[in-house]
């Protein structure tokens, strides 16, 4: 006889498998049947349309008034060398979200991405070609690079910008492809239970586990409209954070560094239990630790790295409030 539920079983399990810095597959289980693709599908949607990213949306060319225009010495026309720029991905520092930056070169040189970064810029893409010049060639250009998602075609920024820059069609989007794969699994002898496995690649303006985490964000507002309306219970975001995998692993106790004796009872007579607690810690701080020698100092960096941490390192707010909350309760 079918067993009668009254509720459909939640899944419990998630993970990430990393196969470089710009895919990683994301792994969750077990659904009931036909949940799996019910989630998995508005998910990639989301990935696809909602991850933010940067692009060049002007450029002003020294010489040049337009895209049919050309450059003396330079082997690529105005139009080869903006088909050039879209293949070129850029990624913004210091939490800018607008940048004007101006570039000179002067030949004979091959000019590629590598040749793009600076102080406000930096190009996940260093091998893409830009332009070729022989020795009679300078060029000088100003591009406008912003902050935004999906596409936005070059008319609906002409009129944003000056006279002098051609506007650009701007290709935000940092999420190359999404793909998914819904295995059946076995569940206390029902084999009729699912397993999604999510692929996800970029193109190295965002790691895809951060892709992925915006697009449940997104996916969480747009479903917000409707408790405004109809009173649904629902987890806080800290109750979700506080099942989270990536909060489990920063709870876990400082024996799993596997740190030398001396190392680990600096951290412990400091009332440090939990990996979280350093991550959360300016590197200052950690130096302070009483008795803390630059060699431990030097061990506890390198282990919390290999654990895929670093020192000080930027946490969701969420995520540390309820790291916080944990570390307050231990």
């Amino acid at each position: 006889m079918k067993k009668i539920k009254t509720t459909p079983l939640a899944p419990t399990e998630f993970e990430v498998e990393t196969i470089s810095d710009n895919e990683a597959n994301i792994i969750a289980y077990p659904f009931e049947s036909g949940y799996a693709i019910s989630l998995a599908h508005p998910l990639r949607r989301f990935l696809l349309s909602s991850s933010v990213g940067f692009a060049p949306i002007a450029i002003k060319i020294e010489g040049a008034k337009h895209e049919f225009d050309s450059v003396r010495g330079m082997l690529e026309d105005i139009s080869d060398f903006i088909l050039n720029l879209k293949d070129i991905r850029f990624k913004l520092l210091n939490d800018l979200e607008e940048a004007e930056v101006t570039y000179s070169f002067a030949g004979p040189c091959e000019v590629k991405g590598s040749n793009l970064n600076n102080d406000e810029v930096e190009v996940v893409t260093p091998d893409a070609h830009l332009a070729t010049l022989n020795e009679e060639a300078t060029l000088n250009f100003t591009l406008k690079i912003s902050k935004g998602i999906g596409f936005v075609p070059s008319e609906e920024i002409i009129d944003e910008i000056s006279d002098e820059y051609i506007a650009l069609d701007a290709y935000f989007t940092p999420v190359k492809s999404v793909t998914y794969n819904i295995e059946k699994m076995l569940l206390e002898d029902n084999p009729n239970f699912e397993k999604v496995v999510m692929n996800i690649k970029t193109d190295g303006q965002i790691t895809p586990i951060d892709a992925f985490r915006n697009s449940l964000e997104v996916m969480y507002a747009q479903l917000g409209v409707f408790n405004s309306e109809i009173s649904i219970k629902t987890p806080t975001t800290i109750e979700k954070v506080d099942e989270s995998p990536e909060l489990k692993k920063l709870t876990e106790s400082i024996d799993t560094l596997g740190l030398s004796a001396r190392s680990y009872n600096c951290l412990d007579r400091a009332g440090i239990k939990y990996i979280g607690e350093i991550v959360l810690m300016s590197t200052t701080d950690l130096k302070n630790v009483k008795n803390l020698g630059k060699k431990s100092y030097d061990e506890i960096v390198e282990k919390l790295q290999d654990y895929g941490y670093d020192v000080g390192a930027k946490l969701n707010d969420d995520l540390v409030l309820a790291l916080k909350k944990k570390i307050e309760a231990k």
